[in-house]
Order: C-alpha cells, then sequence, then structure tokens
C-alpha cells in the first residue's frame, strides 16, 4: 500500500515536473523572439532595424517586426531578401496562426472573416519559399494586414514582385514593409484590426548604397511603380519611424532625402 501511494506521488510529481520544464523552455523561446534590439545579424551581416514607437519588437527567423497592439498588427515587418532567397519551390498554404511571441497578444485570424478584406502579408510568403519553415513563418498573424483583393493582388503585388527582380539583380536588398497606422481608419473584427489608409515600403540595396520609398494608397491602380515614389524622409514624417538610424548620419541623410528612381531599373 505505501508503495502504490509511493508511486502515485512521483507519477504525479513527475508530471509536473515535465510541464514545467516545458514551461520555462517555451518562455525562454519566447523571450528570445521579443527583444528591442537595434540589429539582426544575418548570415554575418548586420540589418539595422527601424525604431520601433511600440516598444515591442519581435525576431523571427525569416523577419522582424514592431507589433502595435492598438492597431492589432506590425506597424513595420523588417527583412533581408537575398538572391539565394527566390527559390521557385513551393509548400503547401498553412493556416493562419497567432503569434504567440506577442506579448500582449497578437490578433486572431477570425477578424478577417467575412470582413472583406484580405489577409495581406506584409512579408510575402514568396519571398521566404526557401524552406518550408521561413514559409510557414510568413502566416503568423503577426505579419498581415488587412488589404483590399484589388490592392493586394493588384499594384501591391506588382511591387512585391518588382522588390524580388531588384534582389536578383543587385544580389540582395533589406525591405521594411507596412500600413500606416495614423488618422482615421476603419476597423474589422471583434479586436477592431485597423484598415490602413496608405501603405509603404522601403528599399534598401546596401551594396550600391542606394534607397527607394514607396507610398501607396489603399486602393488598386493602373499607374506605374514609379509614380508612387516618395522621398523615406516623408514616410519617417508620416509614421514618425526612422528607418535606418545606424546608418552612418550623412549616408542616411542623402539616401532618405532621394525620391528619384533613377538607378533602380524600373
Amino acid at each position: 500500500m505505501k508503495k502504490r501511494k509511493f508511486y502515485g506521488i512521483f507519477a504525479i510529481l513527475l508530471v509536473f515536473g515535465v510541464y514545467g520544464y516545458e514551461y520555462y523552455i517555451n518562455e525562454q523561446d519566447l523571450a528570445e523572439n521579443v527583444q528591442e534590439g537595434a540589429r539582426v545579424k544575418s548570415e554575418g551581416r548586420i540589418f539595422y532595424l527601424p525604431t520601433s514607437t511600440t516598444g515591442q519588437v519581435i525576431h523571427h527567423n525569416g523577419y522582424s517586426l514592431s507589433y502595435s497592439e492598438p492597431h492589432e498588427q506590425a506597424e513595420w515587418v523588417a527583412y533581408e531578401l537575398k538572391k539565394s532567397h527566390l527559390s521557385r519551390s513551393t509548400f503547401e498554404r498553412p493556416y493562419f496562426e497567432v503569434d504567440q511571441a506577442v506579448k500582449t497578444g497578437a490578433a486572431s485570424w477570425r477578424n478577417y472573416k467575412n470582413s472583406g478584406y484580405d489577409r495581406g502579408h506584409l512579408c510575402p510568403a514568396g519571398d521566404k519559399n526557401y524552406s518550408k519553415e521561413a514559409h510557414d513563418e510568413t502566416f503568423l498573424t503577426s505579419n498581415i494586414t488587412p488589404q483590399n483583393h484589388d490592392f493586394n493582388s493588384g499594384i501591391w503585388n506588382t511591387l512585391e514582385q518588382k522588390t524580388r527582380s531588384w534582389a536578383r539583380k543587385y544580389d540582395g536588398v533589406f525591405v521594411v514593409t507596412g500600413g500606416v497606422l495614423k488618422g482615421n481608419m476603419k476597423t474589422i473584427g471583434n479586436e477592431r484590426v485597423a484598415v490602413p489608409n496608405q501603405f509603404y515600403k522601403v528599399i534598401y540595396d546596401a551594396k550600391h548604397e542606394k534607397m527607394i520609398g514607396f507610398l501607396m494608397p489603399h486602393k488598386n491602380s493602373n499607374a506605374p511603380l514609379a509614380n508612387f515614389v516618395v522621398p523615406i524622409d516623408a514616410i519617417e514624417v508620416l509614421t514618425g519611424i526612422d528607418f535606418f538610424p545606424e546608418l552612418e548620419d550623412a549616408l542616411e541623410d542623402r539616401l532618405e532625402a532621394s525620391n528619384s528612381p533613377t538607378g533602380w531599373h524600373f
């Protein structure tokens, strides 16, 4: 009888011990993902991240983001798009999952159901086809924003494809993208996910020291991409984000003041 009681207590302690260890490991993993750093190493290169106006920067394997809890989406998603990342691999499209690394709680994909808006990727799945893990990671809800279907599949998709062609041509670029989370915006779902009125994309070619910024109204257009080029300074004023604060000041000032598409081969 005593032996049975002993084994019963031992079994209970063992279960709690395993559960506690797994909980500790999960918390450690989340702590490693959630940081407020200014730079991320990417295979020997340093990618200097934008500033965060929210104080919640999260690093995943293929991209980093700054999550805005009031708007239930990222104010920016940043990543390096290398020529070697441009794979023709095709992976099965996974279900969207809530990003557990967001301490304040990322919005559920259910907010988008019957909303009339696409679950628009900020870091496109097509930019992360070099591995299934990297591809599937883009389906975390912290990486999506409400987008009109015609915009998502139209002019915005055209810009994403052009970004990939530049990554191939210039042997890699750095990309920062997001919705402008300012002004009077519609919301969707029970969690009131904000619908941006404008979207931006900033692209930096470090090898050739050039930078280009795009600002687009949230509607489809047949206009040339060059029509949406604006100085990065203008996007910084609009969003409150400093995109490349760790660059040498003179270089940053010169690159961010230009609104010329010269050298980008449209």
